[in-house]
């Protein structure tokens, strides 16, 4: 089992479904990108080395998941769900699979992925 699934599969149920759902967005939005752990988290990222070009990364709390994106700040988000972080980092709290819409986290990934390959 790789990495990032003995993780999500390590999670309760609601988190776990979350973080499943997440992984499935993700992966379909940028079949470029590589899944890994680093720094305790699935990280998707650009090449072999999950902390070279990271784009997003799945992490669960007690209480829910986050999900983040490296640049978040600098992608357009009209729906005002992204909170900045630390640097230039956005995420999400989610605290169930009922609040991920896939087309809208498509487009963030998509973007975050256009910010790393211009």
């Amino acid at each position: 089992m790789d990495p990032v699934t003995t993780y999500l599969t390590g999670l309760d149920a609601p988190r776990r479904g979350t973080g499943e759902k997440l992984r499935s967005v993700v992966e379909a939005a940028l079949p470029e990108a590589t899944g890994a752990m680093w720094h305790g988290q699935p990280v998707w990222g650009l090449g072999d080395r999950p902390g070279k070009t990271p784009l997003c990364l799945v992490k669960a709390y007690p209480a829910y998941v986050t999900f983040g994106l490296w640049r978040g700040q600098d992608v357009a988000d009209d729906s005002g769900r992204l909170v900045s972080g630390a640097r230039r980092m956005s995420s999400v709290k989610l605290h169930g699979v009922d609040e991920i819409d896939p087309e809208l986290f498509t487009g963030w990934l998509r973007a975050a992925y256009a910010l790393e390959t211009r």
